[in-house]
């Protein structure tokens, strides 16, 4: 009795997988969950378990897309015997003990106990991160691993963080690096219990001995490490550089004075050869955090109605105060006195009286936010994140620096926590310290808009009638007009440039 195996539902969005890699071949007896193949969908990967002991008849091979519902395999149910075809008779087979070889496979040790498989799953790791990406695996399938110790690293949109092991026992990697994986999506296996050499792979034969042809060993030709990256770096192949040493192997000294061989000479012209565009490009894989920033900002852009208005703003009666005050606030508080204060409280003021500029949209509805949790763009290693100011309304100008200060620093280092990243109302991009006249930035969803910083010029104002040279900065809004109008996208432009051009209203709150 065949059993047809089909393309299982793997979520309602998900409408077709693609045959990724087949663990069992054509006609292999395989057992009731055993793991015959790994399917890919646009959001993640996962395997298929045999749903009954028998012989597999493979249907769909690998890189076959197949719609839901589909059939992959078919499992012909019987004991332990297979059939195996002979010309046209079949001939029923019983499965004996293995035929002696020469080099059989290490049987594996006599379990020290009874074993259990264990499910490593992505956990959740903030309300509104819906998948994670696979960066760095630590260890390899068949590698030991203890309580605790760290698998792999996993990246958000929002942060990198590590995933430890759950329990003790031997690895099995089911998401490979770079793989996308949704909340509680299985990562990997680990089988706890029995013994740990039982699951780890067989060792391979050791090599038989050379056959004789001269002096000729297993070194020859075979470069030794230092060797081999001399000569990887030059693009210069093994096969063509002659060794000298002990058995012909390729020392350092050999890669060291090797030369590329001269390509087949092109057809003859007067003029020296240019290299081709191709020798003069490098590729390097996009990281899984820059993948998924990505693919956030595109979306963003193609699901709200975005746009950006702009406005300028006098610094010096800031820049007067500050240069005033920045060393007796620095001996009193212990952080310098900086702009990104004075924009954070400005901000703050501006957004109690415009509410929907600190909203968002949920479904048909705008969710008003009563407090302000301020977002700050920072540039850390591993490319662009955003910490989080916790009520900034609530903070006085010092504690604002010293949470910029602190925030910064753990993002230089990428020791940011995903709590600190997270539900942010509005953001504050500062393109300035990079020397930026003016850009339009992108909003951080949820958040419905997002101001922009940018470099101080010295320009020739007109004030009370006369020509004056100010130190101008031009700021920048870019909002969803869902829920943002035009009057209000301005007046909170208007509302920052009368803060932060008389910072005595701050003071005073009016």
């Amino acid at each position: 009795m065949a059993i047809e195996m089909k393309v299982p539902a793997v979520g309602e969005s998900i409408t077709e997988v693609t045959v990724a890699t087949w663990n069992k071949k054509e006609g292999d007896h395989v057992k009731l969950d055993e793991v015959l193949c790994e399917l890919e969908s646009d959001k993640a990967t996962f395997e298929l378990p045999a749903e009954a002991e028998g012989v597999l008849h493979i249907v769909a091979k690998e890189g076959d897309v197949l719609p839901i519902g589909a059939i992959i395999c078919t499992i012909e149910a019987g004991g332990a015997t297979a059939s195996v075809k002979v010309a046209d008779a079949p001939v029923v087979a019983a499965v004996p003990a293995p035929v002696a070889a020469p080099a059989p496979a290490a049987a594996p040790a006599p379990a020290a106990g009874p074993t259990s498989v264990l499910e490593v799953k992505v956990p959740a790791v903030g309300e509104s991160i819906t998948e994670v990406t696979v960066s760095v695996w630590n260890k390899k399938t068949g590698d030991s691993v203890s309580l605790d110790e760290v698998l792999c690293e996993l990246e958000s949109d929002k942060a990198t963080f590590e995933l430890p092991a759950e329990s003790a026992g031997v690895l099995e990697i089911v998401a490979e690096s770079g793989t996308v994986v949704p909340i509680g999506g299985i990562l990997a296996r680990i089988t706890v219990g029995g013994s740990v050499a039982a699951a780890a792979p067989a060792p391979a034969a050791a090599p038989s001995a050379p056959a004789s042809s001269g002096d000729a060993t297993y070194a020859a030709g075979h470069p030794s490490p230092a060797a081999a990256k001399i000569l990887d770096e030059k693009g210069i192949s093994a096969a063509s550089v002659a060794g000298s040493g002990v058995g012909g192997r390729i020392t350092k000294e050999d890669a060291v004075s090797a030369v590329k061989p001269a390509s087949a000479p092109a057809p003859a012209a007067s003029a020296p050869a240019v290299a081709a565009s191709s020798e003069r490009t490098r590729r390097e894989k996009m990281s899984s955090l820059r993948k998924t920033v990505a693919r956030r900002l595109v979306a963003v852009k193609n699901e709200t109605a975005m746009l950006t208005t702009f406005n300028e703003v006098d610094m010096k009666p800031v820049m007067d105060l500050r240069g005033k005050y920045k060393d007796k606030f620095k001996e009193k508080h212990g952080v310098g006195l900086g702009f990104m204060s004075f924009f954070t409280k400005a901000v703050c003021v501006a957004l109690k009286e415009y509410p929907s500029v600190n909203a968002k949209i949920d479904g048909d509805e705008i969710v008003f936010h009563d407090y302000c949790d301020i977002s700050i763009a920072v540039s850390a290693p591993k490319g662009l994140v955003v910490p989080v100011i916790r009520s900034a309304e609530n903070l006085s100008l010092a504690g604002i620096e010293s949470e910029v200060v602190r925030l910064a620093g753990k993002a230089r280092e990428n020791k940011l926590s995903l709590e600190e990243m997270s539900g942010g109302t509005f953001t504050i991009t500062n393109g300035g310290v990079f020397g930026s006249m003016l850009s339009t930035p992108i909003i951080n969803a949820p958040q419905v808009a997002i101001l922009g910083m940018h470099n101080i010029v010295e320009r020739p104002v007109v004030v009370d009638g006369q020509i004056v040279i100010r130190p101008i900065m031009y700021l920048a809004l870019s909002y969803d007009h869902r829920i943002i109008d035009g009057r209000e996208s301005v007046s909170f432009l208007v509302r920052l440039k009368q803060l932060l051009e008389d910072p005595a209203r701050l003071l005073l709150d009016i």
